[in-house]
C-alpha cells in the first residue's frame, strides 16, 4: 500500500493582487499534483475569476469542507469562505475587505494544520497595509502565525537553491535589530534552523553564523558583537550537538554556503540574508516560519497589484513553495 500525497492548505492571500491566479497555474503543474494534494482555502468566485484570467486548464470546484474536498486530476478544491464581494473589489489596490478575507484564509489553514488535518500550509502573498486597515495589526505572517499557534518563538528562513538563511531579527530598525544580537537569540535561532535543515532531509546539518560587523568584526576593530554575543552562542549550540561554525564575514558566508560547505546560514538581521537570497532570483525563493507547531511556506514575493487580473504573473515561487512543504510534511511524518 502506497501512503497518499500529503494535503496541502494554501491560502489565496489578498484578493485584490496576484495569488489566486499563481494558484490557478500551480495546480496546473503537473510535478506539483504528483507531490501534494492541494485544498485550496479562499474564496470561490474569486478563483473562478482568476481562473479566467490565466486561462489555466483546472476547473474550480467549492467545498464547505476539507472532508469534501476529492483531489481530482484538473481540479482545485476551494475551502470557500464566502468572505469577498466581488462587485466591490477593487483589483490592484489596498482594500480592507480583502485583507480581513486574507487572515481568515490564514487562521482557517492554520486551524486545519493545528488539527492534523493538513501536513502543512503554503501561504500567498498578503498585504500588510490591507491587513491593517482590517484592524489586524501584524507585521506579516510570520507573527500572525505565530500568534494563531502560541509560538512566541520564531523566525524566518528563506531557501533558495542549496540556500538557506535564517535571522536573528527580521522586520524591525537596523538599529533595533543590532540591539537583538544576543546570544540567547542567536542560540534559538541556531537549534530552529538545526530543526529545520533536518526537515529538509539533512541528517546532521553543518551550520554557519554569519558576524554582524564587516569582516567579522576584525577581532574587535571593527566593534565587539562577535566577540561578546555572537561566539559564546556558537559555543553553547556545540556543546549542544549543534554543528555550528562563525561567526564569519557576513560578505562571504552566504556563498560558501550555497557553494555547499554548509548547510544553512544565519543572519544577523533582515537586508543581510535576503539580499544573499534575493540575488539568485525573487522568484525562486521560499520563505519558511521556524519555530511553528506546523509547516509553513510562503512565497518570497508580494502582492504584485500591478499584475492582478493581467493573467501574467510567475507561480515559480508558488511551486517552489509547495514542493518544499511537500518536502517537508514527508520527512516529519512519523
Amino acid at each position: 500500500m502506497t501512503s497518499l500525497p500529503p494535503l496541502l492548505a494554501i491560502t489565496m492571500g489578498d484578493a485584490a493582487g496576484t495569488g489566486p491566479e499563481i494558484i490557478t497555474k500551480a495546480a496546473a503543474d503537473a510535478e506539483v499534483t504528483a507531490l501534494c494534494r492541494m485544498l485550496v482555502v479562499g474564496d470561490d468566485g474569486i478563483m473562478q475569476a482568476a481562473q479566467g484570467y490565466t486561462g489555466a486548464p483546472v476547473r474550480i470546484r467549492a467545498v464547505q469542507s476539507a472532508e469534501e474536498a476529492r483531489f481530482e486530476p484538473g481540479t482545485i478544491d476551494v475551502l470557500d469562505l464566502r468572505n469577498i464581494d466581488p462587485d466591490k473589489l477593487r483589483l490592484g489596490r489596498v482594500d480592507p475587505m480583502a485583507g480581513r478575507a486574507a487572515y481568515e484564509y490564514v487562521k482557517a489553514a492554520a486551524e486545519l494544520a493545528l488539527a492534523g488535518r493538513a501536513g502543512a500550509i503554503v501561504t500567498s502573498a498578503l498585504n500588510k497595509a490591507a491587513l491593517n486597515q482590517a484592524g489586524h495589526h501584524y507585521e506579516g505572517h510570520t507573527e500572525l502565525l505565530a500568534e494563531l499557534c502560541g509560538s512566541p518563538e520564531v523566525t524566518m528562513m528563506l531557501v533558495a537553491d542549496r540556500l538557506r538563511v535564517s535571522h536573528v531579527s527580521t522586520h524591525v530598525p537596523l538599529r533595533v535589530a543590532i540591539d537583538r544580537v544576543r546570544p540567547e537569540r542567536i542560540l534559538q535561532v541556531l537549534r530552529l534552523t538545526h530543526d529545520a535543515v533536518r526537515d529538509l532531509g539533512v541528517a546532521r546539518p553543518r551550520l554557519a553564523v554569519a558576524g554582524l560587523n564587516p569582516h567579522a568584526g576584525e577581532q574587535g576593530l571593527f566593534g565587539d558583537e562577535e566577540e561578546k554575543h555572537i561566539a559564546p552562542a556558537i559555543a553553547e549550540a556545540r556543546q549542544r550537538g549543534i554543528d555550528a561554525s562563525g561567526p564569519l564575514p557576513g560578505d562571504t558566508v552566504f556563498f560558501r554556503t550555497l557553494q555547499g560547505e554548509f548547510d544553512g546560514a544565519v543572519a544577523m538581521y533582515h537586508d543581510q540574508g535576503h539580499v544573499a537570497a534575493k540575488m539568485l532570483g525573487i522568484w525562486r525563493g521560499v520563505n519558511v516560519t521556524l519555530g511553528l507547531p506546523i509547516i509553513r511556506t510562503s512565497v518570497e514575493h508580494g502582492t504584485n497589484f500591478d499584475m492582478a487580473g493581467t493573467g501574467r504573473s510567475d507561480p515559480r515561487s508558488l511551486i517552489e513553495a509547495i514542493k518544499l512543504a511537500a518536502a517537508m510534511a514527508r520527512n516529519r511524518t512519523p
